[in-house]
């Protein structure tokens, strides 16, 4: 009799708008209570990182923001804001191409439109920068909630990007805590036996693009999402993000050849 496939559940967690300086998981806990949602053992929780960067005060009003002669020439260019371009010029590690409406940016080591800094969901005249350590928000907000619901979970903070050559946004994980992030499929078998060599499963990333089908883009007010039943190992550590080098990546060491 072949194995029952393991049961995946999500659960969309509404809350009220999260501004400067509130503890999201205060927050994400009081929105559960409402719809009397409890964490269990293995459980993962999805934030989007627009709302985590917010609560730790990374809301910049660009009317305070001063222009550089080089913001002011790149953002002619690609058709930005100046005061935006200043943001990406301070945030990126790397400016090296872009269209009209977006400068392509490396940022914390990964592709990134105007270096992640995202004007919706903000204030007139605001925009949201990405958490400074995306990786220590997921820490700290799993190490709460384990705290105080007396369970084991992971946390994965997560943004959504474009891929090359394709059409909408998917979801990837900035940072994780509780749970191994990628998943090294290499030396098992495919169906016919063979061998596999080079592939590596995006546990984190695989899991914000399904959960960016209920956070939505847009005025949602769905921040967060409870995911159960994930086939992922949960852990007692925060594991870095593996990450390509630029001349690793087959994307970004052509691009630079041309």
């Amino acid at each position: 009799m072949q194995a029952k496939a393991p049961s995946l559940q999500m659960f969309g967690i509404r809350t009220a708008l999260i501004n400067p300086g509130d503890n999201i998981t205060k927050v994400v806990l009081d929105a559960m209570e409402e719809i009397e949602l409890t964490f269990q053992d293995n459980d993962v929780l999805i934030l989007a990182e627009s709302p985590v960067a917010t609560a730790e005060n990374r809301l910049v009003d660009l009317n305070k923001v001063e222009t550089s002669e080089k913001a002011r020439e790149l953002a002619e260019k690609y058709k930005l804001d100046p005061r935006e371009m200043e943001l990406i010029l301070a945030e990126c590690d790397e400016i090296f191409g872009g269209v009209p409406g977006a400068a392509l940016t490396i940022t914390k080591g990964t592709l990134a439109p105007n270096a992640g800094i995202d004007a919706s969901n903000a204030p007139k005249d605001h925009v949201v920068l990405l958490p400074e350590d995306a990786q220590r928000s997921a820490a700290t907000i799993r190490r709460e909630i384990e705290e105080q619901c007396n369970c084991h979970i992971g946390v994965i903070v997560g943004d959504s990007r474009t891929q090359p050559l394709r059409l909408g946004c998917v979801g990837i994980a900035l940072g994780t805590s509780g749970i191994i992030p990628v998943e090294d499929a290499r030396g098992t078998l495919d169906l016919f036996g063979k061998e596999m060599t080079i592939t590596r499963k995006a546990v984190a990333d695989n899991l914000v693009s399904a959960a960016q089908l209920l956070m939505g883009e847009a005025g949602e007010s769905v921040p967060a999402v409870l995911v159960r039943g994930a086939p992922v190992q949960i852990i007692d550590e925060s594991v870095e993000m593996p990450l390509f080098t630029p001349q690793e990546c087959m994307y970004y060491s052509n691009i630079r050849k041309n």
